[in-house]
């Protein structure tokens, strides 16, 4: 039987039941697939991949490192392609006396390479770098894959939107409503599509994203290095390690690219961080306003909710089926927005050369990308228990003829009836108005203005379930 790693010893085993952020606790399930992007563990094992990574590439650079193997690059990499519980745990031990995470990472790794076959190497580890030259990376990486899994999150839901609203439903007619009042009809597929087509812009901006990163220690003129190895070219060196970086862990498709920013002081700017949050908290945006919608067509009877049987949709009535799912995305979607807003506000601001409060706040980087997710998956499941209720947008369509009067009256003016939008006003502002009352209206005004018979076969036609525009869509 395994015993769990108790990585504190002063606390119990984090569980979903003591944790004390629903992200672990409550949608732990829902968010579990982040942790390998997020966690404290994950941090680690991205700064270890780091330091390896240049000490990897410093070897290329004549009268530095000798020139390594493949062998040698395999078993270097093995450092942190078997990162496990175990070395998590040693480092966080060291982590105690250094009170110092990246310090303790940097020791860890010399301490194990000393005692390996490349023991002479260990003294190259870290050479010349500061620990913001490895945690801007460590968090680059992090991003990289958190956003990875948003995107194909984000591609989900947009699919899911298409299928099943947009290519079932592009000839079936809506009623619109501007300012919550009836307007010139739409259709189901069109209102949808919007949704899809923004987000859709949203994920392309995401693909195409690159993060500024910096390494160029601990004022960024690589001076301790300049000062050591001055026949080097070491902002050439960033140049190369960050195009290695881009390449070197890419499995399955482009992920975010970086790119080396050569003018910085300890840290990178951060502007870039702002950039990407910005994108993810439109796309957010753009799914709350999305939910919102639903909510409020499903309050209308356009949507119709399936039920669940064991389910409950109220502790005192019974017949209740609430739309919790949209409601919960709703949520989450705008913490998440909260956290980004706040990143992007106090990323790019730092005191002079370097202070702290970066820190800090960019751990709380997983939350924030942990409430979109719940957000997303929420959206997913509130689109899989609705239906369009067609018999119930039909009889609405049915009951509001007025909605034509835009169409009249322009068709009117067309003909020379230059006082028909003032004439359709007088019947139908406020009023009730039947297929009966507008046909009459027709055949008082073909009298009264001389209306070709063309004109009035034309206008009696049109009806609130075909009167919808042009709603072609690509899809």
């Amino acid at each position: 039987m395994k015993t769990a790693i108790n990585f504190d010893s002063d606390s119990e085993i984090l569980s979903p039941g003591s944790a004390i952020s629903p992200i672990d606790g409550r949608y732990h399930q829902r968010t579990k697939e982040l942790s390998a992007c997020f966690s404290e563990k994950a941090l680690m094992k991205f700064r270890l991949m780091i330091e390896v990574e240049y000490l990897i590439v410093l070897s290329s650079i004549a009268g530095v490192v000798r020139p390594l193997t493949v062998r040698e690059h395999s078993f270097l990499r093995g450092f942190y392609k078997e990162f496990s519980d175990v070395t998590f745990l040693r480092i966080k031990n060291i982590e105690k006396e250094t009170n110092h995470d990246v310090n303790a990472v940097q020791r860890y790794f010399m301490e194990t390479l000393k005692s390996s076959f490349l023991g002479r190497l260990s003294g190259f580890v870290h050479l010349g770098l500061t620990s913001e030259d490895i945690n801007n990376l460590a968090f680059a990486l992090m991003l990289r894959a958190g956003t990875d899994v948003l995107i194909n999150r984000y591609e989900l839901v947009a699919r899911v939107i298409k299928d099943s609203l947009v290519k079932p439903y592009q000839l079936t007619p809506l009623l619109a409503r501007t300012h919550g009042q009836p307007a010139s009809p739409t259709t189901v597929a069109w209102e949808m599509n919007v949704f899809v087509a923004r987000l859709e812009e949203a994920i392309a901006d995401l693909k195409n994203f690159s993060l500024s990163v910096k390494f160029g220690g601990a004022t960024g003129g690589h001076n301790a290095l300049n000062a050591a190895y001055p026949k080097v070219n070491w902002r050439n060196f960033s140049r190369k390690f960050i195009k290695h970086l881009n390449g070197f862990d890419q499995v399955k498709q482009p992920l975010m690219q970086f790119r080396y920013n050569q003018y910085t002081t300890q840290i990178e700017p951060h502007d870039t961080y702002a950039k990407l949050f910005d994108i993810i908290k439109r796309a957010n945006t753009i799914l709350i306003d999305y939910t919102r919608d639903m909510w409020l067509y499903i309050s209308l009877e356009v949507f119709a909710q399936k039920t669940v049987e064991k389910e409950d949709g109220s502790s005192a009535m019974p017949n209740k089926v609430n739309p919790i799912d949209f409601e919960n995305a709703e949520g989450n979607l705008g913490i998440a927005n909260a956290l980004f807003n706040f990143f992007a506000a106090e990323l790019p601001v730092s005191r002079l050369q370097r202070h702290l409060t970066d820190s800090t706040i960019i751990r709380n980087f997983g939350p924030a990308y942990a409430h979109t997710l719940v957000g997303l998956k929420s959206v997913s499941k509130g689109l899989s228990k609705v239906s369009v209720n067609t018999k119930h947008i039909q009889q609405e369509l049915e009951a509001h003829w007025n909605v034509l009067a835009e169409a009249y009256q322009t068709i009117l003016r067309r003909a020379g009836v230059n006082d028909g939008y003032d004439l359709l006003k007088a019947i139908t502002r406020g009023q009730e108005v039947s297929k009966e009352n507008l046909h009459d209206f027709i055949d008082r005004l073909a009298i009264e203005k001389n209306l070709s018979a063309s004109l009035v076969i034309e206008l009696k036609a049109l009806t609130p379930h075909n009167y919808i525009g042009d709603r072609s869509i690509d899809v």
